[in-house]
């Protein structure tokens, strides 16, 4: 298959590229974004393939891409990913793009059964292609890109269209395919996370086990770091990683002596963060007991035994079905969902429906084994 993918970067370029993909009934879409080098990630580059064609579109020059706004929304184009729960927000969050209709090649790999669902395994599998991905983790901010870069980012939406094609087929022979998009449509609608104001470590694993002490200590160095990597424009953990600052509030150094000690850091780094880490714990450790935060607890209801009952003949129910179907347990019913319809207690298939976690899907598929199964006495 030899496909073209020139760079298009004019606006009579934009607009010839427009026009052929506005013939298209798919396109294969990938992003390539620089969070590993860049305090604010952004999208740099934007790989679409038709049939025929394939293009690359540079965010970074002073080219005007909204047009494509109506590629990426157009009812009548569908648009096929791989893994695309990170390319949605993405794309939404740099350019205000909507993706309608949406078909992610690893959803189906899934519903399909398939153990490996990246997708270096997948084109292995149904190609016997294989990925060079040394430039998977380079920087795609920087210009001009090297050739191999280029020929690298074509090669990511290459196989895509073909791949759909493999796989709906697939899912339709297993009468699975509506579960597919009923999950592609769900995701087409993530959107990333808006701005808060809550404390860093609420992102911090482990965070809950914290005391308050330490609690203050852990805010107090993941807001240096923050500061750190903002006046750097580097990702925070280049500055530091988390294993650094978590060990760093367990023995709370109070010299350069103390710190180098603890052999965490580089000469460099003591050089350069040194003093501003001892300050820091002297400022954070010498706060009052009222000033201290603390962990969140979100105390849920205990459930009853009853309900644990349910979700103990659900769970069993799952692995069985799962091993039917040859799928994840999760694709049947996830934790979360088990524990809403245990608790629901649905008495009919219409009690289902209120349960947002719930497909509509897995509604109609296994609806009347749930509502057979939690009929038990036991």
């Amino acid at each position: 298959m030899d496909i073209r993918h020139p760079f298009i970067d004019t606006p009579s370029n934009l607009d010839k590229a427009l026009k052929e993909l506005t013939k298209e009934k798919a396109i294969a879409v990938d992003l390539e974004s620089d969070s590993m080098y860049h305090f604010s990630e952004k999208v740099c580059l934007i790989q679409v393939a038709g049939k025929e064609s394939s293009y690359l579109f540079d965010p970074l020059l002073p080219l005007d891409l909204s047009p494509l706004k109506d590629i990426f929304r157009n009812p009548a184009i569908k648009k096929v990913f791989h893994g695309a729960d990170y390319d949605i927000r993405s794309l939404y969050r740099d350019f205000s793009f909507e993706v309608n209709p949406l078909f992610d090649t690893q959803i189906a790999c899934r519903y399909l059964g398939m153990k490996e669902t990246g997708l270096e395994a997948v084109l292995k599998e149904f190609f016997e292609v294989s990925l060079n991905k040394k430039y998977q983790k380079k920087d795609w901010s920087q210009r001009p890109l090297p050739e191999e870069m280029v020929e690298y980012a074509a090669n990511d939406v290459r196989y895509l269209l073909p791949l759909e094609k493999i796989l709906e087929k697939n899912l339709e022979n297993l009468k699975r395919l509506d579960w597919v998009l009923e999950d592609c449509d769900l995701l087409s609608q993530v959107r990333p996370a808006q701005a808060n104001h809550n404390p860093l470590f609420f992102s911090f694993k482990g965070a809950g086990a914290f005391p308050r002490k330490d609690l203050g200590l852990l805010e107090a160095l993941l807001q240096l770091r923050k500061r750190m990597a903002m006046q750097k424009d580097k990702p925070p953990f280049k500055i530091f990683q988390n294993t650094v600052i978590e060990r760093i509030v367990a023995s709370k150094p109070q010299s350069l002596s103390q710190l180098k000690s603890l052999n965490l850091l580089s000469s460099g780094q003591i050089e350069m963060y040194g003093q501003p880490f001892l300050e820091t714990i002297e400022t954070a450790l010498a706060s009052s007991e009222t000033n201290l935060p603390a962990y969140p607890r979100k105390k849920a209801r205990p459930l009853k035994e009853s309900e644990q009952k349910r979700i103990l003949r659900l769970k069993e129910w799952k692995d069985m079905k799962a091993e039917e179907l040859q799928i994840d347990p999760s694709l049947v019913l996830n934790k979360s969902l088990m524990t809403a319809i245990a608790v629901c207690h649905p008495k009919k298939v219409e009690d289902l429906e209120p349960i947002k976690e719930m497909r509509r899907w897995q509604i109609r598929e296994f609806g009347p084994d749930i509502l057979s199964l939690l009929g038990q006495k036991k």
